[in-house]
């Protein structure tokens, strides 16, 4: 198994060494390839992401991810666009339960649902024009498109309560009624029961009454900002991991930026990545792994050793370290 491994610009050069020690301690047979990626080698070189690294990132298996900066600059196109587009990670898949021992800011109801989110077209298909007066953004929603998502969907949904809402907002577009008449037929075809709501609702409805949810598949600005909602109800968004999953490879990334304000104060939660570890292990089919890594997790938070961002006062080599040694003891 050959893994890249990209930090990226704040934060991303903390926590992603702090997660790797984590995956370390089990001791696979696993060669990581380290690569400089974002925007600090854009301010050095004047390329974020160069085509030699899409191709050393091609020949690998997977990819585990930090975070980007992205200055407001029309010359600097987005690193993470570009790679879900070449190596078509077409699925973002966005868990959201609580973990044990986290207190909950929003909401002490017990839920446990999964966001899918369409991840290469939508209003971040890239096609855009800046003018003196006027900006445009095409939004891309094709059948293909469409389709795969809402087969990810169900693959999903078939393991955990067969349960889909399909959010969107066809009542004002009709981009997004094409989207949702797709998922519809897809979610029929699998045997799937399902529901619709239009993504407002769905934001408000997510923060009353989560545990009506399993598994939602929508769109990819949509997916984006619900799932910095949801992020609220679980704790913070340095608790939270994603998968980018495509049919030839994946990438696993924290939810949370760059964070710049706190990046080399050695406050970060690492969490959210070595939770995304979780994900790039079950994705390997090392499901034992996964299951130990998360009650390693679950043990380091029951005994108080947090980031300040849960209330604690540990650094994020404490709790990495924390859990790192765990695994080692755990069956």
């Amino acid at each position: 198994m050959k893994l890249a491994v990209v930090p990226g610009d704040g934060i991303g050069k903390e926590v992603i060494p702090a997660a790797l020690r984590v995956l370390d301690a089990f001791g696979l047979d696993i060669e990581k390839v380290p690569l400089e990626i974002g925007y600090g080698k854009w301010e050095r070189t004047g390329s974020a992401l160069t085509d030699e690294d899409m191709s050393i990132i091609k020949d690998c298996d997977c990819v585990l991810f930090g975070a980007i900066t992205t200055p407001p600059d029309p010359n600097y196109k987005s690193v993470l666009m570009r790679l879900r587009k070449e190596l078509d990670l077409y699925a973002n898949i966005r868990p959201f339960a609580p973990l044990a021992n986290v207190k909950l800011p929003c909401n002490k109801k017990v839920f446990d649902f999964v966001i899918v989110r369409e991840n290469t077209e939508g209003m971040y298909s890239g096609i855009e024009e800046l003018h003196e007066n006027v900006a445009y953004t095409t939004r891309v929603i094709t059948r293909k498109g469409s389709e795969r998502i809402a087969e990810s969907a169900c693959s999903i949904a078939k393991k955990r309560k067969k349960q889909i809402t399909i959010v969107h907002k066809a009542n004002v577009l009709k981009s997004d009624s094409f989207f949702r008449d797709v998922c519809i037929g897809v979610v029929k075809r699998n045997g799937i029961s399902h529901n619709e709501m239009l993504v407002d609702a769905m934001a408000y409805d997510l923060i009353l009454r989560p545990e009506k949810y399993d598994v939602m598949v929508t769109t990819n600005l949509f997916g984006d900002i619900l799932s910095d909602v949801a992020a609220a109800l679980v704790g913070g968004l340095g608790l939270c991991p994603s998968a980018n999953i495509g049919d030839k490879h994946a990438l696993f990334e924290p939810i949370h930026g760059s964070a710049p304000d706190i990046a080399g104060k050695g406050i970060a939660n690492p969490i959210a990545s070595i939770l995304s570890v979780k994900m790039m292990l079950q994705w390997m089919g090392r499901e034992t792994e996964a299951q130990v890594l998360g009650r390693a997790v679950d043990s380091v938070i029951a005994k108080g050793i947090v980031t300040p961002d849960l209330g604690g006062s540990n650094s994020m080599m404490d709790v990495s370290d924390a859990i790192s040694k765990i695994i080692n003891v755990l069956p």
